[in-house]
């Protein structure tokens, strides 16, 4: 329960014995003042008092237009209108047949398949006889326990049985590589953005009016297309680096990006690295069975002479990769409201993007085009050097030069 209408509840149980008519609205209405915004709704909680009333109250005070006792009619107790529910106590089976009637078995209700706003509700009550306002719906669906919710993204497909132990697996490995001062990053390609004046979620400060203008459908700008921002988050360190790129988003444009984000800030840091553990999604560009991936991460520790570790996340789990909660959610953030006009736009808006903790983001546009669908045969993949752990091979594996 809210501290202020416990402390309400409290004082209203202590007072009302000694209120009438008017002074308990009066009462109500001082107490609401002093809460400001949203004190109505506390007052009205926690003694019962509809807001009409207290609305009542409030302009009482601000006209001061409140009467002597002596000349006021108060009413008996039990006095006054009557609640709809004391007049009509079927009126709230009807409600919940009509807001869950799936839950209530009526699968004939005329809102089965509609949205059911309060006006809605009102209007479909009113067809069966019962004269209730959408203020009076409100209400009644308060008191029933009903609240505006969104569905709730929790439901993540086929639950692996291993699912908790890869996880703890995937912890330990981090830990084990961080204790060495050994790099540890967390990849994933963020989601693909149109390039233009288009839309974007969010809203942004602009002076009144001036918000900007951006196109009513979101078709393709073909000479400007989409971008594919490819994230590399340290979770040491918390400084990530995102690759920008302008083509398909394949397993040669990830290893790119890793390969990118090692020259640029991962040796300078790491100057006596030998191993790099990567945790990434089970699917895309870098997934457990993308076999392109494997032989560009074969290239790249060649190259850099690192012994790469990957672990995968299990499939259907990819929101729990640290990337996605530590760097892309605030690079959205940074961006809300605020057309993406350019590739430049796009890149700067990555590198300006910091948090509270410190977070800090490199950016930088990738020109290359890179080719979609290409196979890996397997005299090829072969000679990858790939040794595979005992728990769960296919999604934890060693990759040496």
């Amino acid at each position: 329960m809210d501290k202020d209408i416990k402390i309400i509840a409290e004082k209203y149980s202590q007072i009302s014995p000694y209120l009438n008519e008017q002074t308990r609205r009066i009462w109500c209405g001082i107490e609401s003042k002093s809460l400001g915004r949203g004190g109505i709704s506390k007052v009205s909680a926690s003694t019962g008092v509809s807001r009409t009333t207290i609305y009542e109250g409030i302009k009482d005070l601000e006209t001061q237009s409140i009467i002597k006792t002596e000349k006021i009619k108060i009413r008996k107790v039990g006095g006054g209108r009557k609640s709809i529910k004391e007049k009509n106590p079927d009126i709230i089976n009807k409600l919940e047949l009509l807001v869950d009637p799936v839950t209530r078995g009526d699968p004939e209700s005329p809102l089965l398949w509609t949205c059911k706003s309060t006006y809605q509700l009102s209007r479909e009550l009113e067809k069966s006889g019962e004269k209730i306002s959408q203020r009076s719906v409100c209400d009644l669906l308060s008191e029933l326990g009903y609240s505006l919710q969104a569905p709730r993204k929790t439901k993540e497909g086929g639950k692996q049985p291993d699912r908790n132990d890869q996880f703890y697996y995937i912890y330990k490995t981090v830990k084990k590589f961080q204790t060495k001062i050994q790099p540890v990053i967390s990849v994933d390609t963020k989601k693909k953005e149109l390039i233009g004046e288009y839309k974007t979620n969010g809203r942004e400060y602009y002076l009144k009016g001036r918000a900007p203008d951006v196109n009513v459908y979101d078709f393709i700008d073909k000479s400007l297309g989409k971008v594919s921002p490819y994230g590399v988050y340290d979770q040491s360190q918390n400084i990530g680096f995102v690759n920008v790129g302008i083509t398909s988003d394949t397993a040669e444009f990830a290893v790119e990006s890793i390969r990118r984000w090692w020259h640029e800030m991962g040796q300078p840091m790491y100057k006596e690295a030998k191993e790099l553990l990567i945790t990434a999604d089970c699917g895309g560009s870098n997934g457990s069975r993308n076999r392109l991936w494997k032989l560009e991460l074969q290239r790249f520790a060649t190259e850099s002479g690192l012994k790469i570790k990957v672990c995968h996340f299990p499939p259907g789990t990819s929101k729990w990769n640290k990337i996605e909660h530590r760097m892309f959610s605030h690079i959205t953030k940074n961006w809300r409201g605020k057309p993406l006009i350019s590739r430049e736009v796009v890149v700067n808006l990555i590198s300006n993007t910091t948090t509270t903790k410190g977070l800090k983001i490199s950016a930088v546009l990738d020109e290359n085009i890179y080719e979609a669908g290409k196979k890996v045969k397997d005299v090829v993949f072969n000679k990858i050097k790939l040794k595979t752990e005992k728990f769960h091979g296919e999604w934890n594996y060693k990759i040496n030069p």
